[in-house]
């Protein structure tokens, strides 16, 4: 894996099989396989004139508890995270690690001195003062959440400037740190909708903060970022209300089922523990390129994690997906043992 490659290049890994996309079972992906209800005929969608995003922001802040003034919207969540990073323009950055990838790119993008913190063997280690803290929650790639009332005191007693993402929150029943907005102005939320709403192709990602904060990104951001397909798709996509409790239900019931197939491999030398949609598992005697090689003739795609801080090349990510997909794994796994 390349530093900052993402994986999950699924048109790639379908001509190199000779076989089309819709053979292909996609367990790189982390990207919800439940879809909402979209009530929209795009056909009928007007988009001669400038697109507005009242309703947008309203369905969003309603969604998340907050204020509309106490959000900002972006091209997507990576938009996001290299905005924020260019504004705050600080002097470091502290990422717990292993942790999404463009958080690192974007620190060494933007000039800062980067610092990572092991969050598998010492996760209270110091943070510098007046820094930037990164954090996962849940985090990326293996999906475990984390209370975080010990660590964001430490943080504010260091007056770090504070970003909780959040991409994958929705995805449990744990808590949001949106509630220490409160107490504490140097702290910003990431959003990324479009993991739990399966549209990754929408661009929608949105930083949560104080009014005052969001009031000062706004002065750097232009008029118009979102589309009118964007805008309308999640809103119809927020509009779906059973969508939320169905889609955790299913998730949660197909992430125990992927749980029982991996313990019983000898491939799976062991599994993290996950509030997300995706399971970290290190593998036993095969490194991750090995274990790809081998699903290939199964038509199976995973995420290669070696390219993650602090983890090697027998680690892989395999996201939740339905139960025929969890059942042709399982299939495979038996063969290649």
């Amino acid at each position: 894996m390349k530093t900052f490659e993402h994986g999950g290049q699924i048109e790639k890994f379908a001509f190199d099989l000779g076989c089309s996309v819709n053979e292909i079972i996609d367990l790189s992906s982390n990207i919800n396989f439940v879809k909402p209800q979209i009530n929209i005929d795009f056909n009928t969608l007007d988009i001669s004139s400038y697109p507005t995003y009242d309703k947008l922001y309203e369905k969003i802040s309603s969604n998340y508890g907050v204020k509309s003034s106490q959000i900002e919207l972006f091209n997507g969540g990576s938009s996001a995270i290299f905005t924020l990073f260019k504004h705050l323009n600080l002097n470091s950055c502290t990422i717990y690690s292993p942790a999404y990838l463009e958080y690192k790119k974007a620190s060494l993008n933007f000039g800062y001195e980067l610092n990572t913190i092991n969050r598998f063997e010492d996760i209270n280690e110091k943070v510098k003062e007046n820094s930037l803290v990164i954090f996962v929650n849940p985090s990326t790639p293996d999906g475990k959440y984390y209370d975080l009332e010990e660590l964001m005191q430490t943080w504010i007693e260091n007056s770090c400037t504070i970003l909780i993402d959040e991409s994958f929150l929705d995805f449990c029943d744990k808590p949001s740190a949106i509630k220490y907005l409160e107490t504490y102005d140097k702290l910003y939320i990431l959003k990324s909708m479009t993991k739990f709403y399966s549209s990754a192709g929408i661009r929608v990602g949105t930083i949560v903060s104080t009014k005052q904060n969001i009031e000062k990104l706004k002065r750097f951001e232009p008029m118009w970022k979102l589309s009118q397909f964007d805008s309308n798709y999640l809103q119809s996509a927020l509009d779906d209300k059973l969508f939320k409790n169905i889609s955790k239900a299913i998730n949660i019931k197909n992430k125990i089922e992927l749980e029982n197939i991996l313990k019983e491999s000898d491939l799976i030398e062991e599994i993290f523990e996950s509030s997300a949609n995706y399971l970290l598992v290190k593998l036993s005697n095969l490194n991750a390129k090995e274990f790809q090689e081998k699903l290939k003739p199964h038509k199976i795609m995973v995420r290669d994690c070696s390219n993650f801080d602090y983890l090697d090349e027998r680690f892989v990510r395999i996201a939740v997906k339905s139960s025929s997909a969890n059942e042709i794994l399982q299939r495979a796994l038996k063969e290649i043992c």
